[in-house]
């Protein structure tokens, strides 16, 4: 039989460390773009947005739609960034736990 107040124990790291690693993430900056740099979008590895950086070259109003799709593509690349540094502190956190495919913990 399992030690259960060992059991305890760990459970109580691993929240501690998930807590460290929140705080971590919040802090932790990601950048997306796209038109070849002219278009950036910077946001927390949790998905806040931080900014938005569009070159003076796209202030036209004939290209309104392509700065639209420039701000939405930069957008995805920071959000796909965030999330990728969020797998690896997961994966450092849990140093391989086997977790069941799609488990997600409280991020």
């Amino acid at each position: 039989m399992m030690d259960f107040m060992g059991l305890m124990k760990q459970a109580q790291q691993m929240q501690a460390k998930m807590a460290e690693a929140q705080l971590e993430l919040e802090q932790t900056v990601v950048e997306g773009e796209a038109g070849g740099g002219l278009v950036k979008v910077v946001l927390t590895a949790k998905g806040s947005m931080r900014s938005v950086s569009i070159d003076s070259s796209l202030l036209k109003p004939e290209e309104k739609q392509i700065l639209e799709d420039l701000i939405l593509t930069a957008h995805m690349q920071a959000r796909a960034k965030a999330e990728d540094a969020m797998a690896e502190k997961m994966k450092a956190l849990t140093g391989g736990l086997p977790l069941p495919p799609g488990m997600k913990l409280p991020f």
